[in-house]
């Protein structure tokens, strides 16, 4: 256990002094600095890795990799805009993007050594898939949609993924991927709504808000709603509504408007979902697989910071999540990774 927090230490005291340092960086004068006149909006570029090994374990959600590509809000397809007008629940006046992602995830059992899991165990399964998605900014509110389209089971390569890489780093061989799910078209569309409830407030010296949400998820792969908050404190702060993550989780933003210079944030945040399905756990819909019993209510705490530099932004999450299915023997912690570029 010991050996476990010091891992888990370790990212976490990285982003903390990136965080004390950066002021000094700045020369200590970043709360003055403005946009240029010139200044325009542009694309971003987001790279998103989750994935347990920060803390020393191997099982569950294992990792999830996911590259994403968000136009500036003047680019957009006609079609895009239009529908963001139409949609009852996204704003009139707001800054419409369009975002477009490809990605997979990996879930395993506790020990991935044994040929034959037990039946109490989770069972194995990967998502591949590509995704579209619809976003509208405020500048005080962002309503997020998505639509998600891929693959469960043997196609989706995750036995492939995690073969390779343990094979790379020299770990343990994964044994057990025969028993994993069988292979289903999978769709989840989900929606997320986040709030800044109060203007930016200085504390100390730094600068401070506070984002409350709220959303759903609809599709074979999940159904949840889901309710949370996160708050943040920094100086310089980036436009945007915290780093991004793979759903589901916290939400966040895969766009962020750089106020010049470098700027940073430390973020505290939770997620509560109330779950009516979840295919990882659940087992295939149309076919007989291997399933374990799943609770109705699973929560996320998580913690993390991120620095922006002109048109980069680094964060680093740290997640607490608590047990997903009955045989579960506890709760799961991960790290994530996000690396943002705007150009």
């Amino acid at each position: 256990m010991c050996s476990v927090m010091r891992k888990a230490a370790y990212p976490l005291a990285l982003v903390w002094l990136v965080f004390l340092a950066a002021p000094v960086l700045a020369n200590g004068d970043s709360g003055n600095i403005q946009r240029p006149a010139d200044w325009e909006q542009g694309g971003t570029f987001n790279i998103l890795f989750e994935n347990d090994l920060f803390f020393d374990t191997d099982r569950d959600y294992t990792n999830g990799v996911q590259l994403s590509y968000t136009t500036p809000p003047d680019r957009n397809l006609g079609w895009a805009v239009d529908l963001a007008r139409m949609l009852p629940f996204f704003p009139q006046d707001g800054e419409v993007r369009t975002s477009y992602s490809i990605g997979q995830n990996i879930y395993t059992p506790s020990d991935i050594t044994v040929a034959n899991p037990p039946l109490t165990s989770r069972p194995y399964a990967g998502f591949l898939y590509g995704a579209i998605g619809l976003i509208a900014d405020t500048g005080t509110e962002l309503d997020q949609l998505q639509v998600q389209l891929g693959v469960v089971g043997p196609a989706s390569l995750a036995k492939e993924s995690q073969t390779f890489v343990h094979r790379i780093i020299r770990d343990r061989k994964p044994m057990g991927w025969h028993y994993q799910l069988r292979d289903e078209p999978a769709l989840l569309i989900t929606y997320d709504h986040t709030m800044k409830v109060l203007p930016r407030f200085d504390v100390l010296g730094f600068t401070a808000d506070i984002e409350p949400h709220y959303g759903a998820a609809i599709g074979n792969v999940y159904d949840y709603i889901n309710v949370g908050a996160m708050a943040r404190i920094g100086f310089n702060m980036a436009d945007d509504y915290g780093p991004p993550r793979i759903e589901p989780a916290l939400p966040g933003s895969n766009f962020f408007e750089s106020n010049g210079g470098i700027g940073a944030y430390i973020f505290a945040g939770v997620d509560g979902r109330a779950i009516g399905h979840n295919i990882f756990l659940d087992g295939n819909s149309f076919t007989t697989s291997r399933s374990v019993q799943r609770l109705p209510f699973v929560g996320d705490a998580t913690i993390g910071a991120a620095i922006t530099v002109e048109g980069m932004r680094l964060a680093f999450s740290h997640v607490f999540r608590t047990r997903e299915y009955r045989t579960q023997p506890g709760g799961d912690q991960f790290g994530s990774v996000s690396l943002t570029f705007r150009f």
